[in-house]
């Protein structure tokens, strides 16, 4: 048995592909929730009416959506030119040490100037230090072809070390009775609602806006044509007179910053201060939002509110039904090895020999 592509793929095919694979992951995931002794229908309308089915729900999950975005969209334009950036949950956690040290360091005095230029400040600061985190692992790759794999993956666990011993340390909150926290950020560099009574805030529109801007650059720029070409083949790019050196370090600057954005965003949109669990896991799932999405910047964002509806669902599902929440973890990781599998298949056919 080989793959074999096929000569004309289907435009039918592809758009019917993610269907299909959302109706096997409802299949097996109907399995565990056989085997967890609940009903499959009432535990599915729990989750759905959990992650939409309200004004608050919506909220709620458009609220998990935002980070899941930034990370989304940083791992999709690392990917597309084949620098795989394992390493945004650590850009975003440096991005929100950098967001509270502008803006909310000693005591929340902060630097001395006016708040829309403080903001700007913050915003810039997180964003250099996702982009710094992100490019010595890129230079090392484009240089000596370090796996940049596994150095963005460990600089994760070096940067949550880090964090630790400052939460505990130099950015430690006085007033925090011994919880290691971070200083709080100043009340006017907190980013607006949304929706009044709610969590959801300004950042989402930033990040809609984001992606908006990163499509366009992408499909229309000499950068994102640098970007296509390089992770399409690297040698055909070079010999087409693609810069390989300049466009590893600017794509690993881009992707690096809007991570680092997403920790900034995070801290001023909903927490206000850094703390070790600030973070679910936002940068890997970033990951499969971008897997998800099939690394276009538009559609990884209706990637995102399904992914953050499913785990905000889940605890509605849980608490209504009794099913544990982890069956929510098994749903994205389905979708997303079905969804390979369901694109490939579109794209190639099996051939017995």
């Amino acid at each position: 048995m080989r793959l074999e592509k096929r000569q004309q793929t289907s435009p039918l095919a592809l758009a019917l592909a993610p269907i299909g694979a959302i109706a096997f992951t409802l299949a097996i995931s109907s399995l565990l929730v056989l085997w967890a002794g609940a009903p499959v229908a009432p535990t599915w309308a729990a989750l759905v009416r959990g992650g939409f089915g309200s004004v608050f729900a919506w909220t709620e999950t458009l609220t998990r959506a935002t980070p899941l975005i930034l990370t989304g969209l940083a791992a999709a334009v690392a990917f597309k030119a084949r620098l795989f950036n394992i390493g945004g949950e650590g850009q975003l956690y440096a991005g929100a040490l950098a967001a509270v040290a502008v803006g909310g360091l000693h005591g929340g005095d902060g630097f001395a100037a006016p708040v829309p230029v403080l903001m700007v400040l913050m915003f810039l600061a997180a964003a250099l230090a996702g982009a710094l985190l992100l490019l010595g692992p890129a230079l090392l790759k484009a240089r000596l072809g370090v796996d940049e794999v596994v150095t963005t993956l460990l600089l994760n666990f070096i940067v949550l070390l880090g964090v630790s011993a400052l939460l505990d340390g130099a950015m430690k909150d006085p007033t925090a009775m011994g919880w290691p926290q971070s200083v709080a950020l100043q009340g006017e560099l907190e980013l607006g609602k949304l929706v009044a009574g709610t969590r959801l805030h300004t950042g989402l529109l930033g990040a809609a806006a984001l992606a908006l801007a990163l499509w366009a650059v992408l499909k229309y720029s000499v950068f994102g044509f640098d970007v296509r070409a390089l992770g399409a083949n690297p040698r055909a790019a070079a010999f087409a007179g693609v810069p390989p050196l300049r466009t590893i370090v600017l794509v690993a600057t881009l992707s690096g910053a809007i991570a680092g954005l997403a920790g900034a965003i995070e801290v001023a949109g909903r927490a206000g201060y850094v703390t070790l669990d600030m973070s679910p896991g936002y940068g890997y799932s970033g990951i499969v939002i971008a897997m998800l999405g099939a690394l276009h910047p538009l559609a990884l964002m209706a990637a995102a509110i399904f992914v953050a509806g499913v785990l905000v669902g889940a605890d509605t599902m849980s608490r209504a039904i009794g099913v544990p929440t982890y069956i929510a973890d098994v749903i994205v990781a389905a979708s997303l090895i079905s969804v390979l599998v369901a694109t490939l298949l579109a794209q190639y056919r099996l051939r017995w020999k």
